[in-house]
């Protein structure tokens, strides 16, 4: 190895080192082993969050979760108890779901844009594609989206001020309308771990 990339490679520990000492990386104590930001929240690929999906009685109907990865999150959904066909799935904009799925509020936007996958000037961060359910009332699902971060602190992070929750809807999104899925059948807020 050349003297100059040697000095470099033994170089840049320190200067990592003395950036988190000034302020300049958020990078401090550990939760289980992994960095966390000075806000706590995991700040590595690999965090994960999870949403309980229930319906208005309380009766779980499934799983989200998410896993935190370079350019995006993995989004990995598993339902039950749901009507056979395509049934609108979304993120939406605050952690609540009672004292009734309103609360929820509406599609997560941060950036503002309209819904739907068709609109020449969406999607929302938001929007994900149907998720289809078997006979049997089951469902699984795998998405990937850019559009949300589960890092604390930028716009897009699904740990914003208010948090954000998972509806499942009656009926498919056409891709256009916001009221095309119909009712909201199905809430889990997203939290950590």
């Amino acid at each position: 190895m050349p003297g100059a990339l040697r000095l470099l490679v033994a170089a840049l520990p320190l200067a990592l080192l003395a950036a988190a000492a000034c302020g300049g990386i958020g990078v401090g104590v550990h939760d289980q082993g992994r960095p966390v930001l000075d806000d706590g929240a995991p700040g590595e690929v690999g965090a994960t969050a999870r949403a309980t999906l229930a319906a208005p009685d309380g009766q779980v109907m499934g799983e989200v979760t998410l896993t935190q990865a370079p350019s995006g999150v993995l989004i990995s959904a598993a339902v039950t108890g749901l009507a056979p066909g395509a049934h609108g799935f979304h993120i939406h904009g605050s952690g609540a779901c009672s004292p009734d799925f309103t609360a929820a509020g509406s599609h997560f936007a941060p950036g503002g844009e309209p819904h739907g996958f068709l609109h020449e000037d969406g999607p929302q961060a938001g929007d994900l594609p149907n998720i289809h359910v078997g006979e049997d009332g089951k469902g699984r699902a795998d998405y990937f989206t850019a559009a949300v971060t589960l890092d604390a602190g930028p716009e897009h992070s699904l740990f914003d001020e208010d948090g954000s929750a998972f509806i499942v809807h009656a009926d498919p999104d056409d891709y256009l309308d916001v009221a095309s899925a119909g009712a909201r059948i199905a809430c889990g807020v997203v939290e950590r771990g």
